[in-house]
This record gives C-alpha cells, structure tokens and sequence, in this order.
C-alpha cells in the first residue's frame, strides 16, 4: 500500500479510468484517499461494450466512497478498424477512451491512469500498449500489484468490489474477425445478466453466431449443469438459437487461444 501510495503521490494529480472491477475501484479508492477528491477524478466510460448493472455499480460505489465522478461516452463502434475485430481490436477501443480521458487529464494538469496489474501483462492485450503510447501510467504495475494483492488490500480496506469476478468489456465475448455490433453485444448482456439472477457469479457468454457458449467457474460448473434446463432457457430468451456448456469453464482471454 506504502508503494502504490508513493507511486500516485509522484505521478500527482489523475483521471482514473473507472470501470467498477476490482482493479479500477481499489485503485480508485486509494487515489482519492492519497490525493483527494479534487486530484483523483474517477470517470467511467459509457458505450454499448459496457453492461447497465455495471454503470449502475460505478454509481453506486462513486456516491458510497465520496469519488468524484463522472461518466463520458466513447465512439469506438464509430471505428470501422474496432468494428472489424481483428486481433487488435482492444489496441482501437482504448484509443477512443484515450482520445476522451487526456482532455480531462490535461485540464486537470495530470495523467490518465489504468488499473491494469502484473498478471494482466501476461494476456494478448495490445490496448494496454495503446493507452500507454497515449500518455496513460499504470500504478498498480509500477508499485508491483498482483490481482491477488489488489484483492487482498481491498478486502483489509473493507471495499466490497474485493471478491468481485473478473469482468471486461462486452466485445471481449465476440470472437475476432465477427464484426461487433450493437445486437451481438445486447445478446452478451440479456444472457449474462439472465444467467447471474440464477447465482452464477463468474460467468463469460461467448458469442458464435446463434450459438452460446457458457463459461462459468469451475467450481460453478457442477451448479450449471444441474440446472442445465435453467440456463438454456436464461440464455435462449436472449436470443441464441442453442446453448453449449464449455466443460473447461471460466478462464480470462479465451478467445484469444486461437492466437497461439
């Protein structure tokens, strides 16, 4: 904590990239608390790649811990290369929340920062690159986080999002080279969304077509086929023609396997 407080006091004043998952809001948290509200800004970036309840629990978590928040919309299914969803699909979304979050950062006279953490640099995720060729700094990085660490502070501070699963962006469920559109990522939500409101927690709906392919922890699955019947009808009414239980469950870039 002592790192990560020195890290953010020499960066000085920062536009957190707010998206309500555990990296974002511990990050969040501790930049109010060390630098305060008037040189924290928290801003969560709105678009149809962002779930409602999601929104709705940066709101919630903003007006409980005294951020300073505010929410701006983003252009990137404008972007026919983000629409296109090639492999650096992610590399074009944050050039969007970048070309939105700088401004602020810059009237502020500080950097733009993202909860990005250490077993994040492992993964395909040419966005962190992107962000950082555009200005962004990531803290919990340079003060040497792990997501386990950053659930660890959190749960010691008290902050609820400690447990929280594992989230991304809705486009995250769409395999590359299937164009991302408005539909396809309402179809993501409905399902998802149906699926938690049965207690499953961390759940992915990766989208093929009018297929669904079910992701859920594995130590959830046993849960999800008992009530097989349940899910199936959870993720139809979202509009998928037929529902498949991946039997390897949950794992974080699973779309990216194709890459090699």
């Amino acid at each position: 904590m002592d790192q990560l407080g020195s890290v953010l006091t020499d960066i000085g004043p920062v536009v957190v990239a707010f998206s309500g998952g555990a990296d974002s809001a511990f990050l969040a948290w501790v930049a109010t608390d060390v630098l305060g509200p008037g040189r924290a800004q928290c801003t969560t970036a709105v678009s149809p790649s962002l779930a409602g309840d999601e929104l709705d629990g940066c709101r919630s978590l903003a007006e409980a811990w005294g951020l300073e928040w505010s929410t701006v919309a983003t252009d990137e299914l404008d972007r026919l290369a983000y629409v296109a969803n090639g492999p650096d699909r992610c590399a074009h979304c944050k050039a969007a929340l970048m070309d939105v979050l700088r401004p602020q950062a810059e009237a502020l006279g500080g950097t733009v920062v993202l909860g990005v953490n250490l077993d994040d640099l492992g993964d395909h995720r040419p966005g962190q690159a992107a962000a950082a060729g555009s200005g962004a700094r990531f803290p919990l990085v340079e003060a040497r986080f792990t997501k386990a660490m950053v659930r660890q502070a959190s749960r010691r501070l008290g902050l609820v999002t400690w447990d929280k699963p594992a989230g991304a962006c809705l486009a995250s469920r769409i395999p590359y080279g299937v164009a991302v559109t408005v539909g396809a990522l309402g179809s993501v939500q409905r399902a998802e969304a149906a699926l938690r409101e049965l207690g499953l927690r961390q759940v992915r709906v990766r989208h093929h077509g009018d297929v669904a392919r079910v992701e859920v922890d594995p130590i959830e699955l046993d849960e999800a086929f008992r009530l097989r019947q349940e899910v199936a009808g959870a993720v139809r009414s979202a509009g998928y023609a037929y529902v498949a239980l991946d039997l390897d469950g949950f794992r974080s870039g699973s779309l990216n396997e194709v890459l090699g």
